[in-house]
């Protein structure tokens, strides 16, 4: 099953348990969708390919991150923890990310692999860790990781 397609699906058992949360964070989702196909259309992609769909929900997710923030600073919980539930519902359509121990190793891998010694190679090791995991890898997070075994 495609991740459009697992996104429909979860709209339709959201709405037969009759979730309003849910339901509206995955109609969302599905307009978010909608509007980057149509983006798409003028370069002559009809839909768009998973690995783009991860970057646009990841793009959600930092919106939304963004969002609690200032809700917080600005007093109102209740919003915060709104936009918190929307996050949960995104991060469920996301590949499990690579973190602590397994994303030091895969950049050591990578810093192996592509011989880098220097900060000046780190986009040959961040371009190795996209080829080999891609949307398991949160790439802010990853850059740092690199930086810090690089200097």
């Amino acid at each position: 099953m495609s991740l459009r397609e697992e996104i429909t699906a979860a709209v339709k058992t959201a709405m037969l348990a009759r979730d309003a949360d849910r339901t509206s964070t995955l109609r969302m989702i599905q307009a978010k969708l909608k509007d980057t196909d149509i983006a798409a259309r003028p370069k002559g992609v009809t839909a768009i390919p998973d690995d783009e769909i991860f970057a646009m929900l990841r793009s959600m997710i930092k919106s939304r991150r963004d969002a609690v923030a200032l809700y917080r600073q600005g007093g109102r919980e209740e919003l915060a923890v709104k936009e918190e539930r929307e996050i949960s519902v995104i991060e469920e359509f996301l590949p499990k990310t690579l973190e602590g121990d397994a994303l030091d190793a895969a950049v050591a891998e990578a810093i192996a692999e592509t011989g880098a010694t220097s900060g000046k190679d780190m986009g040959k090791v961040i371009g190795a860790l996209k080829a080999k995991h891609g949307a398991a890898l949160d790439m802010g997070v990853v850059s740092g990781v690199v930086k810090a075994k690089l200097a």
